[in-house]
């Protein structure tokens, strides 16, 4: 009598820390089918399970919109708060410095960042509040049917056919102008450009902003639409093919053509590395970075990949001198000076 074998299921894949995916992922997505969104989740799951985060060491902070729904949906092991519209950052900066050893991820949108959210934005890259900044840019309120964003281009058209007037706030431009260490742009569906780009922030020490063209496929997916998926298509630009080799990886495994390639170290070891396509693009060069922006704009295109890189900033913890170990750890007494130190800071202040 014959006797049917039953193969075994392949063992599914586990990280460094011997988590499977599923420790990566978060609740069902209720955003419109073929959002952007999604996408953008599906490379940050991929990202973190790849680069061995713990999802336990990871803060999740988010606005008011569609994209700030969008943590939910990942890392469900995670800490996670939502903030009232546009002060999302108020939140990392506090989270960064009451426990500098969570990794923490802020997802915005383009109202939420570039509108009521303009001034903490700012805010949050001067200090260098230690965030990894993802603004999911579609250029439209898709909560509130589909107006214009201060991202919207001048001269695109609304789905019902109104033209944009207003000239758009590029925030990959004020990022750089402002002097952030790290200032990236992506598309949604660009998933190998996305969760490498991804993984590079995750190395990163300091504010890490990441604008993500994202299609609103409701109200910002039509042929007139210059943040819809086939305008995207037609008029990205990527600088760069990039690669992430993470500090605890032996370099040897990966393997590259000399001389066809930049690599530039971050601060914990972890290199980024980048294969030269159309010009020879030097991230770490802010001028350079500041005029591919504007030619690109002139251009009526969008430039994607790693668009500036100084890793020689220090972070808002480290310019506050704090302890290595997180305040939230330390009991009062080593928070609260004693009588004696008070009565000294207050003579000191007669």
């Amino acid at each position: 009598m014959a006797t049917t074998v039953t193969p075994k299921p392949p063992a599914e894949k586990k990280n460094r820390l011997g988590l499977t995916r599923e420790a990566y992922t978060g609740g069902k997505s209720t955003l419109c089918s073929g959002c952007g969104h999604d996408s953008i989740t599906a490379q940050i799951i991929q990202a973190f399970f790849e680069t061995g985060v713990d999802p336990k060491n990871v803060v999740k902070v988010s606005g008011i919109g569609c994209s700030s729904k969008t943590p939910a949906y990942f890392l469900g092991q995670a800490h996670g708060i939502n903030a009232v519209h546009g002060r999302m950052p108020s939140l990392a900066t506090g989270a960064n410095a009451a426990n500098r050893k969570l990794k923490c991820i802020g997802v915005s949108g383009d109202g939420d960042t570039a509108s009521i959210g303009l001034g903490q934005f700012c805010h949050l890259i001067r200090r260098n509040v230690e965030v990894i900044y993802i603004i999911e840019n579609n250029g439209v309120y898709g909560l509130t049917k589909g107006q214009f964003s201060a991202t919207a281009d001048m001269g695109t058209a609304h789905k019902k056919g109104e033209i944009n007037e207003m000239p758009p706030v590029d925030c990959c431009g004020l990022a750089v102008e402002l002097g952030c260490g790290f200032v990236a742009r992506s598309f949604s569906a660009d998933f190998k450009q996305l969760k490498a780009l991804l993984e590079a922030a995750i190395h990163h020490n300091g504010t890490a902003v990441l604008d993500v063209v994202s299609p609103c496929v409701t109200f910002n997916n039509h042929p007139a639409s210059t943040k819809s998926y086939k305008y995207s298509k037609d008029h990205e630009i990527p600088l760069h093919d990039i690669d992430i080799i993470p500090h605890f990886e032996p370099q040897a495994e990966i393997h590259i053509e000399p001389g066809t390639t930049r690599e530039v170290e971050l601060y914990d070891g972890a290199k980024i590395v980048l294969k030269k396509l159309e010009e020879d693009y030097d991230p770490t060069n802010r001028a350079q970075a500041t005029q591919s922006i504007e030619r690109s704009r002139q251009a009526g295109q969008f430039l994607t990949g790693l668009i500036y890189l100084d890793t020689a900033r220090r972070s808002y913890v480290d310019q506050l001198h704090l302890v290595d170990e997180p305040l939230a750890n330390l009991p009062q007494s080593r928070l609260r000076p004693d009588p004696k130190a008070l009565d000294e800071i207050m003579d000191s202040l007669k």
